[in-house]
């Protein structure tokens, strides 16, 4: 997952402002969000001139001068989206607070579908985004291909849409941004990758590395894609920023996406103040589902971003396939590592092995060395041995460029503490596997208790059909919510380790300086390539359900899921103990059942609006994301919101929670079933709902009750299954007793 600049708002204003370092500029960049525009897409032309020229008078009127605001204001949002970005000083940034149109915030498959991906870039020569054997391009469809510099850039009746948006970037790095900047084709990796997981041909022979082997293609294979490039080359820190990001959400709406895929996110923030939250709301509000990033924070609880209740927030977990390297230690001992190096050692010949520690050179720290960071490692006593480093601070492929640098012959990376049981494969320049932690600590002992101790590593496999598979990633960020708890996050789980797809060819596989090596396809591990798993997901319910909402495809898609692996027990985490819903929510995803899931729980935009209204924000702040002013509905309980799961955060006395299910399949009984939280009695009623009819809504109240508080230290766990003996449609029941 790509970081988003973390927003802040001034306090009581509906303005936010990208951060900044001392000494880049007097000023800072600020976003001024004015809500929706009355025009939306009602209207068959609209002209965004005009509308700038309102920014540009109400700027001005700050400023002295239309011309002072024009060349401020570097967006100007025309579309969907009210507001502009500009370059202003703390105190005129103030004084616009302070006027009655900026809001108080004090209190925050098929080929006609089209998947937009917020991140990178893309490299257009991908054989996944060649348009062999597609028809025109949706006459739906109003994007462009932004190549006016980069004429070298070309988009197809497959990649129907390139934009770039780096004016915030920009106004953070001033001269230093040039030309070469100016192009929608990604020059890391990234947004290739998750872009043509989503949507990518189907490739035939693609492989990591010559490992892997086999057809490429994405979650949507025939669906049209665009990009839409917000991230840039890290400043302070930041990479991507809310005025570019919101700018590509204007666009993305105009240009008529019906899912957006969004691998970034920053840290858990306030709704309002929250530019993705702020772009995606408006996305939904016109049909267009939007998955999230969980983020790479874990295993800390409390870490999950892109927490509100209109996105699709995706956790990252493995597949069946791992790329076995076998640890042979002179004892006969074996420790099954992975990697993705094509380099071997010579066949069973055995190498002395040595800790990084001890082959530190003289001035280095203990930890430097241990971890083979850039100098640290002495060829004197590294040369011709296998060098033992430890996972975290640099890059597995940098530690294993400075072994060889030192001459070591090849590589063992062992994880530490906090990433336990997680092995992240990666494309060594010499022989090279990562082992657990577990493993790790028994190479170290064997080193510090064998007078020669020595190694082999056995050559990269792939291998498929491992078990237990999947088991939660150690990095994929867990709940609960911290900003809004009585909304479990993240929503669902899916493969983000590991996994296989294109690549730009403008740097290395390792986006390292010294690797010169370039790649068709690359293996990456994140919740951003678990993101556009489900991106390419809703791609297919989209086809097959044009006038689902997005809370319904959501819902299709969290109801459907299993918490078992592939040996019929519960999904673990990285350290082998039983995961939760704080690590993946519903659970994993299941495509094949999310087609027909029974019943669906749905939302619309006014229930989101109501939602806002429950968490106490001012109705003419909430005003800002509907076109017209909106009056909050008598109090509700935020435990009734139509959401698929039940969390109650701070369970009291007895509370009953209502839930409204429509029909979506054949007609049919459905009975109750529940998995009880320990400690908590649970009363569904009706016990079942009779369906005579797709489309069919039905209500049913759930009352839950503790039976033993001081057996509750922590939150627990349960869950509820409405089941015709067809579909079982399950939610999951998120209970801590106070």
């Amino acid at each position: 997952m790509r970081l988003s600049n973390a927003t802040l708002s001034l306090v009581s204003l509906m303005v936010f402002f990208l951060l900044l370092r001392p000494g880049f500029t007097a000023q800072k960049s600020y976003v001024i969000y004015l809500g929706e525009h009355s025009h939306g897409l009602e209207s068959a032309w609209v002209n965004v001139d005009a509308v700038t020229e309102t920014h540009y008078e109400f700027l001005g009127s700050f400023l002295g001068s239309r011309e002072d605001a024009r060349q401020a204001i570097f967006y100007s949002y025309t579309r969907h989206i009210n507001g502009f970005a500009a370059n202003l000083a703390d105190e005129v940034a103030s004084e616009i607070a302070r006027h009655p149109e900026v809001v108080s915030n004090k209190a925050r498959y098929g080929e006609d579908t089209i998947i937009g991906n917020l991140d990178t870039g893309v490299w257009p020569e991908s054989k996944g985004f060649s348009d062999d054997g597609y028809g025109p391009i949706p006459s739906k469809w109003k994007g462009i291909c932004q190549n006016d510099i980069d004429t070298r850039f070309h988009c197809n009746r497959k990649l129907i849409g390139a934009r770039y948006f780096n004016k915030g970037y920009a106004a953070i790095v001033g001269s230093k941004l040039n030309a070469s900047f100016n192009t929608p084709r990604d020059n890391d990796g990234h947004g290739t990758h998750t872009l043509s997981t989503a949507g990518s041909n189907l490739v035939a022979k693609a492989s990591a590395f010559g490992f892997g082997k086999g057809t490429a293609k994405g979650g949507s294979p025939r669906a049209r894609v665009a990009t839409y490039k917000v991230c840039w080359p890290p400043v302070g820190g930041e990479e991507c920023f809310d005025a570019d990001i919101l700018a590509a959400f204007d666009m993305a709406i105009h240009d008529g996406v019906d899912v957006l895929s969004v691998s970034l996110g920053g840290e858990p923030i306030d709704f309002f103040n929250d530019s993705i939250a702020i772009g995606s709301f408006h996305a939904i509000k016109h049909g267009i589902v939007v998955v999230c990033s969980a983020g790479n924070s874990g295993p800390a609880d409390g870490t999950v971003v892109n927490i509100a209740p209109w996105q699709i927030t995706v956790g990252a977990s493995t597949m069946d396939r791992e790329f076995p390297s076998i640890v042979v230690l002179g004892n006969d001992m074996h420790y099954k590592g992975q990697s993705l190096s094509t380099k071997v050692l010579p066949h069973q010949k055995f190498f002395p092995l040595i800790s990084a520690a001890d082959a530190k050179v003289a001035n280095a720290s203990v930890q430097t060395a241990l971890f083979c960071q850039a100098g640290a490692i002495d060829p004197k006593k590294a040369a011709g041995k296998v060098l033992v480093c430890l996972r975290g601070l640099n890059g597995g492929v940098e530690k294993g460029q400075q072994a060889s640098l030192a001459g070591a012959v090849g590589m063992i990376l062992a994880n530490d503490i906090f990433t336990d049981n997680e092995i992240l494969v990666e494309a060594h320049v010499l022989p090279a596997s990562n082992i657990n932690y577990t493993d790790g600590l028994t190479v170290f002992t064997y080193i510090n208790s064998t007078k020669n101790p020595t190694a082999y590593i056995t050559p990269v496999t792939t291998q498929i059909g491992t078990k237990p598979a999947p088991f939660m990633a150690a990095f994929s960020s867990k709940g609960p919510n911290t900003i809004t708890p009585e909304i479990l996050k993240p929503d669902i789980t899916a493969p983000g380790v590991s996994v296989i797809a294109a690549y730009t060819e403008a740097e290395g596989p390792t986006n390292e300086d010294f690797d010169k090596r370039r790649v068709q396809f690359n293996s990456l591990s994140g919740t951003s390539m678990s993101c556009p798993h489900v991106s390419g997901i809703v791609g297919l319910l989209k086809t097959l359900y044009p006038n689902w909402s997005p809370a319904a495809i959501k819902s299709a898609i969290m109801t459907s899921a299993t918490t078992l692996d592939n040996l019929n027990e519960p999904i673990l985490n990285a350290s082998n103990i039983k995961a939760g819903p704080f690590s993946y929510g519903a659970g994993h995803v299941q495509p094949n059942l999310a087609m027909d899931p029974g019943l669906v729980y749905d939302l619309t935009p006014t229930d989101y609006l109501n939602f806002l209204c429950t968490l106490g924000y001012k109705e003419t702040l909430i005003s800002l994301l509907s076109k017209n002013t909106y009056k909050c509905p008598n109090p509700i309980n935020l435990a009734n919101f139509n959401y698929p799961s039940i969390t109650i955060p701070n369970l009291v006395g007895p509370i009953t929670v209502t839930r409204t299910v429509k029909n979506v399949g054949s007609p049919g009984i459905y009975r109750a079933k529940v998995m009880r939280p320990m400690g908590i009695s649970i009363y569904v009623k009706p016990q079942k709902l009779k369906f005579e009819k797709a489309g069919e809504e039905k209500t049913f109240s759930v009352t839950l009750k503790v039976k033993n508080a001081q057996a509750i230290k922590e939150y627990v766990f349960g869950e509820l299954i409405w089941s015709d003996n067809v579909h079982y449609v399950r939610s999951p029941i998120v209970v801590k007793a106070v």
